[in-house]
């Protein structure tokens, strides 16, 4: 086999795995809350320290990536995750577990950054349209795998295994990345920009900290309010650094590019309104619907193995389609897959989703490779690197967007329905149902009142389930819309080969 192919798989093995690890840990929260006696607090950063470093540090390795070498920063990130995986298993205590989880973060960063600008490197036309759409395979497949591995391994092995298999799946990409891979850095790179990669990630890292922690702090408190006026204010500062620069590790003018806007916009939608529901999907399918994590990830597979097969069915289609339309198209499919999934009652079972799972997972399947392509065909391919780290940064930001937005609607309709069913509801009820549905009133007084209580919550919650449902399908569609409208052909790069040879390591 090629080097190049060997090249796609070290990417494709190493993307599963970071993203996986987006997911994957939900379904393991309760053991992981048993085995460390762990609070509320701690179990949220197993979470969010991941995803705030995954999201601050993207476009820094994506720039840096093309200065000091993709493959350098690829192997890199793969170690760091690695370790930081051994790390997460053996934690003795929530506190370092969360700190693993965070340098996990940093690790998958790296290789997440430089995954679209390695297969840039490698492959051109036809074989690079194949190539993008295995990536993109990949990076659906494992945001909606994620809690079927992970409730397999939590009740079959224990939840340490759901990092501890990320240590022999990453030394072998690392293998793979070491003996196959070559270098390549941008010719006309002059070090590094140390005041954009300062402000950059600490104005991201701000920005991501707010929307993740704005619905259990509170979006009045002083912490939120100051992480998300530092964030505007270092923003300003990056922007006002990177005018400035000859070479900028973000090139501003792109912004004047509609298909980079529209592709940017794409992305983020196809992260706010969809990724983030696999969140309350499977709340709802495991603490409304009662099925266990291996359960409720079974239901999932209907739309995975469509948004794994989608894009080599399609890949012909792409090839002679406007970029436009199959990103379009993906997220207008998207939109109309949730909007079927609206409307459950709370005698529904889980096939009422499934006719929307199929849709959506179609739609995935078109939008990922379409992504990909675009956001690497609207730049040189020196800053590909930068490209790669900008277009996953909206990605992961989407889903941080996301997963705020949606959860301060789900959690205010949900405090509305029960105001409605239960006036006199215990203080708190309304959150505690957001994040545990039924499960939340398993300890009232009464049985009577536990009754009572747990059918007022079953139907708060589907009435949130729903409303949210609507907002992602609103999400996709304006989404759809802005790649219809802003992607144009004329902002591509006449051609895709590289300025000068790559430099051999």
């Amino acid at each position: 086999m090629e080097r190049k192919w060997w090249t796609l798989l070290a990417i494709c093995v190493a993307t599963f795995m970071l993203l996986v690890d987006v997911t994957i840990v939900n379904v393991a929260l309760p053991s992981i809350q048993h085995d460390l006696d762990a609070g509320l607090t701690s179990l949220q950063w197993v979470v969010d320290a991941y995803a705030l470093m995954l999201s601050a540090l993207m476009l820094t390795a994506g720039s840096l990536a093309d200065r000091l070498g993709r493959r350098r920063v690829f192997e890199l990130g793969i170690l760091v995750f690695t370790v930081a995986s051994l790390l997460c298993g053996l934690a003795p205590s929530s506190t370092l577990l969360d700190l693993a989880r965070g340098l996990q973060g940093v690790g998958g960063a790296a290789m997440f950054a430089t995954s679209l600008a390695l297969i840039a490197q490698e492959f051109r036309g036809r074989e690079f349209g194949t190539a993008i759409a295995a990536w993109g395979s990949t990076v659906g497949a494992a945001v909606a795998v994620g809690p079927l591995v992970g409730g397999a391994l939590t009740e079959g092995l224990g939840w340490e295994w759901i990092f501890f298999v990320n240590v022999p799946v990453g030394a072998v990409a690392l293998a793979l990345a070491v003996l196959r891979m070559r270098e390549f850095r941008e010719p006309a790179s002059r070090g590094v920009d140390a005041g954009g990669v300062v402000t950059s990630s600490a104005a991201l890292f701000l920005l991501v900290f707010g929307l993740l922690r704005g619905n259990a702090e509170g979006w009045s408190s002083p912490v939120i309010l100051a992480s998300l006026c530092g964030a505007a204010l270092l923003f300003a500062v990056f922007v006002a650094i990177e005018r400035r620069q000859p070479r900028p590790m973000l090139d501003l003018s792109l912004f004047g590019r509609p298909a980079f806007v529209g592709v940017s916009l794409g992305t983020v939608a196809i992260g706010a309104g969809m990724f983030a529901m696999f969140f309350y999907l499977s709340l709802y399918l495991q603490d409304i619907l009662g099925y266990s994590p291996l359960q409720a990830g079974l239901r999932f597979l209907p739309l995975t193995l469509l948004v794994f097969f989608t894009p080599a069915a399609t890949r012909r289609l792409a090839e002679r389609a406007p970029p436009r339309v199959m990103l379009g198209s993906g997220l207008a499919l998207v939109s109309l897959g949730l909007f079927l999934m609206h409307g459950i009652g709370t005698d529904s079972s889980w096939t009422t989703l499934l006719a929307g799972l199929l849709v959506a997972g179609v739609g995935i399947g078109l939008s990922n490779p379409a992504i990909g392509s675009i956001a690497l065909g609207v730049v040189e391919p020196a800053r590909s690197g930068m490209a790669s780290g900008f277009s996953n940064t909206c990605r992961i930001g989407g889903v941080a967007i996301g997963v705020a937005g949606l959860g301060a609607i789900f959690e205010h309709r949900i405090g509305t329905k029960l105001a409605e069913l239960v006036p006199n509801a215990p203080a708190g009820l309304a959150d505690a149902v957001s994040s545990g549905g039924t499960r939340a009133i398993a300890h009232a007084d009464a049985p009577g009142a536990r009754a009572h209580l747990a059918d007022a919550a079953r139907q708060a919650f589907i009435a949130g389930l729903n409303e949210i449902l609507l907002v992602g399908a609103a999400t996709l569609l304006l989404g759809a819309l802005a790649a219809f409208v802003l992607i144009r052909a004329r902002d591509f790069s006449a051609a895709r080969e590289p300025a000068a040879a790559p430099a051999e390591a």
